[in-house]
Formats: C-alpha cells, structure tokens, sequence
C-alpha cells in the first residue's frame, strides 16, 4: 500500500539548472569532507548478497538515511532475501513521479588480490595504477582534489550514487529549493546476485510502482574517454555449456592416441564453426532479430567518439574482433568462450587423451533477440555439425549409435532491452542532464553490459535511463575497486537537476 503522507518543501519557485549547479557546488565546498565521510561510513559495511546480516545492516543504515531526510521509507522483504529499500518522497502539485533505482549489495571479494582491506575505505592521491599514494581521509575541503579516489568494494558499483542522492536532497532542503518531481527510492540488495526475486518484488508491490513514469538507474560508469554519457538500454544476456565426449575414460595417450577421438579437439572444431575469420558469428539466424535504431539513435551513436585505439593501447589488443568499431560492436549481439576445459595443463598435464571437453559459452543479446531462441539456433548449428545433442551425460547405448555427441546445459537468461530517446519525458532527462554535462554528454543507445531492465520496459512498460556516473576504471567486480573524487561531485550535481528539473 502506498505510503500516502505528503511532504510541502519550503519554497516553490524552480531555479534555472545554472543556479542549481552553483548552489550544488557551493554545497559539495561547504560540506565535501562531511560527504566524504558518510561515504566511508556507508563503504565500511560489507555487502555481498549471500552475506544476509551485513546486508541487512546496509539496508537498514540506507532506510535510515533516507528518512532523516523525510523521505518516508520501509524495507521490503521477502523471507531469506536481501530486501529493497523502498522510499517515497511526494511533492504537491507534481504531475509526474520518477523513480531512483540503485543496487547497494557488491561482488564477493578475495582479500588476498587488494591492497588494502575492502572494507576498509582507503584515500588516494590518485589511482593506483598511475601511482597513487595513500593519504589520510581529509579533514579540509582543500585538501580534495578531483583526482583523488577512495579504494574499497563498491565504491564504483554501486553505491555512489546512494551517496549522491542523499547528498542532492541535504543540498535541495538547506536551500529551500522545490523538487519538481515525486521521488522514488529503490534500492536492491541482490542485483549482484542476479535479481532473483526482483520480478517477484516488482509483482508483490504494484501498487508502489504503477505510478510510477520514468525509472531513473544509477549504475555504471561513465564513457572511457572520461566523457558523461545517458545510456538507453542494456545488452541481454543468456548461455549454455558445451561437453563433447571421447573414450568412456581417460586413455593413454601413446597407446590410444591418432585412433581415439579427442573430446577437445572435436569442441575446438566445433567452436571455430561458428565464427569467422573476422569474429562474427556464423550460425544461421544468429542476427536476424536485431531491431534497428531509430534516426535520433543514429545521430546519438555517430557522436560517440571513437576509442578503439585506446582501447587496444590500454588492454593490450593488437586486433579485435570485427571491423566495425567497438561502438557498432555493441549494437550486435555476441557469443564468447567464457571458459573451456578438458585434461590438464602445465605441470599437472598427463599423457592422455581425455574423456571429455567443455565450453562455457555466454551469449549477450540486443533488442528484439529473444535468449531462448538464441539458444535454439545455437543447438541447430550443433546438430549441422554432425552432432547429436543430449541433455544427460550419454550411456552406452547413445555412445555405440551416436558418433559425435553433445551434451547442451543451457543457462537461464534475460532479454536486452531499450527506451526511445523520442519519448518528451526523455527529452526533459537529456535537456537537464546537459545542463549539468554541457554538450560533453554522450547518448548511448545502449550498453555493453547486461542488467534486468527488461523488467521495467517491457513488463511495467515505463521508460528507463542508465545514469552512469563512476570513472570508467574504477575496477568494478575487480580488486582495488574505486571511485574518482570528480566523479562523485558529478553525481551530485545531476541528481540534484533531475530532482528539480522543470515540470
């Protein structure tokens, strides 16, 4: 049920975004150090998912934050489950609602690959990887610099923008200001988990989200060339194992080698079939369900700077795959050996042919894919090689009749999904954002990675909007995960002009 209370602020004139980013700024100056600390508060709480006493520290600790501001909040919960953190912030007269939605739970960490303790916050002086040197948390707004960064789990990802949040609202309350908007707070404890039971949060609590007409997800980072970017949808994504079988049992490799069939070589034939020369997928069908971009998507992706050369300095790359730039790349839906295993390898390798050889094969889907269907023309390739697929690893019976055999463990998945940028409601984001970014902000059609937004796209049918505002190496998922200083002050200053963007 929906909490019903309203909240009247203090003032009802709306500033122009010029104001509000001075008065953002003049915020963050006064109060940075204290920003600071309530971010190395909110960091030093563990937040891995399966960890359910720590994550419901962190969701209590956020449900408190959230109401010292007024915003009238309450755990949602579901028996064994981190619970979302749900917040309402109603505004007389607002003709519209927008919703915050952000993850506070973070990957598992091995302590051994940091620095320093991951929960723990840490202050550098710049990043690591250029150098950076501890200093002590600072104590003056002077002694901030915008390259400076705070090392610790889920600095980056993902709860930044938590911060930024609660930061804008002290910011738009001490100074009187009118927020334009009713105001929704989602915060998930598990997105790193796989969303589990989002849909069923999402069924449970209609009457809490129906109302709501733009969803609003603080996640990701900014452009790697440092650029500010929106970004419009999200690649799906979906899987499956490949085991392909020799012998009944491992053989000696002298004795039974050039006669037996090696499982590893027969995946290895398979998996080269279904790319060329060039990495693209060759399975029949494997792009025709891709839904083209509109005009203004067009336009949006042919001002995206290229940074391809970057890219290969920065990771070590001498030829990627495709001849398309890595923007277009994005745009088609990918298939990768995520991992493959048969016998052994250096000192542990022995002299025989395996029985068996697996492939992790993970799939990652753009708008109009469907993962089943994916799925299903990847197994048709399977068969078009000679292959006979089973579920079960094959008795004695399949082996004699069969003579090439797969066995396919597919995995569940998710459809990608995309909002027009056409929509007015999203032309007021992009107007206000730029306001914020200046003609630096990017329009990306949609993101490499995967998030469930299919949720809220094609089931709530409401448009949605990635914010990304973490510096694009922030060692997300990673060791020495971090936020850039800059960064954080960004995110204050957007979230501030979205909550007070004109009506």
């Amino acid at each position: 049920m929906r909490i019903i209370s309203a909240i009247t602020l203090l003032l009802t004139f709306t500033l122009h975004a010029q104001d509000i980013n001075k008065l953002s700024e003049a915020h963050i100056e006064k109060n940075g150090v204290q920003i600071l600390q309530d971010f190395r508060i909110l960091l030093s709480i563990p937040n891995v998912a399966f960890d359910l006493p720590n994550i419901n520290k962190n969701a209590a600790y956020i449900k408190a934050e959230l109401e010292k501001r007024g915003v009238e909040s309450k755990l949602l919960r579901m028996v064994g489950t981190p619970p979302i953190v749900y917040g309402y912030y109603p505004v007389k007269g607002a003709k519209r609602t927008i919703a915050f939605y952000v993850h506070y739970d973070g990957q598992p960490v091995d302590k051994t690959k940091w620095t320093t303790d991951p929960w723990q916050p840490t202050y550098y002086s710049k990043a690591l990887f250029d150098g950076g040197e501890q200093l002590d948390f600072p104590s003056s707004f002077d002694q901030i610099d915008e390259e400076h960064r705070i090392y610790a789990r889920s600095a980056g990802d993902d709860k930044a923008p938590i911060i930024t949040i609660l930061t804008a609202l002290d910011m738009i309350q001490s100074n009187k200001l009118k927020v334009t908007s009713n105001l929704v707070f989602f915060f998930e404890g598990q997105e790193e988990a796989g969303s589990r039971q989002l849909q069923q949060y999402l069924n449970d609590n209609r009457a809490l989200v129906d109302e709501i007409d733009l969803w609003l997800f603080c996640d990701g980072p900014v452009h790697q060339s440092r650029r500010p970017q929106l970004v419009f949808g999200v690649r799906g994504v979906t899987g499956m194992e490949i085991t392909t079988y020799g012998p009944n049992r491992p053989l000696h490799s002298g004795h039974y080698g050039n006669w037996a069939p090696v499982p590893g070589q027969l995946l290895a034939d398979l998996i080269a079939s279904m790319k060329d020369k060039d990495g693209n997928v060759i399975i029949d069908g494997f792009y025709d369900d891709i839904e083209p971009l509109s005009d203004l998507e067009k336009e949006a992706l042919s001002n995206i700077p290229l940074i391809d050369e970057q890219l290969k300095a920065e990771l070590g790359i001498n030829n990627p795959e495709g001849t398309e730039s890595y923007n277009e790349r994005l745009l088609r839906p990918s298939l990768t050996i995520r991992g493959l295993s048969s016998g052994n390898t250096g000192k542990l390798a022995r002299n025989v042919v395996p029985a068996t050889a697996t492939a992790a094969i993970g799939m990652r889907l753009v708008k109009g894919c469907d993962p089943e269907k994916q799925k299903d023309l990847v197994e048709a390739h399977i068969r078009s090689q000679g292959f006979y697929i089973v579920r079960e690893d094959p008795d004695h019976e399949t082996r004699m009749k069969y003579p090439k055999i797969a066995k396919v463990t597919r995995s569940s998945g998710y459809p990608a999904a995309r909002t027009s940028m056409d929509l007015p409601i999203i032309q007021d984001v992009i107007k206000r954002s730029k306001d914020v970014a200046g003609e630096d902000l990017l329009l990306l059609p949609t993101l490499g990675g995967s998030l469930p937004l299919y949720l809220f796209t094609d089931e709530l049918k409401k448009p949605a909007i990635i914010l990304p505002i973490a510096n694009h190496d922030n060692n997300q998922h990673a060791a020495d995960e971090n936020l850039r200083i800059g960064n954080l002050w960004y995110g204050v200053k957007l979230m501030s002009a979205l909550m007070t963007m004109d009506k």
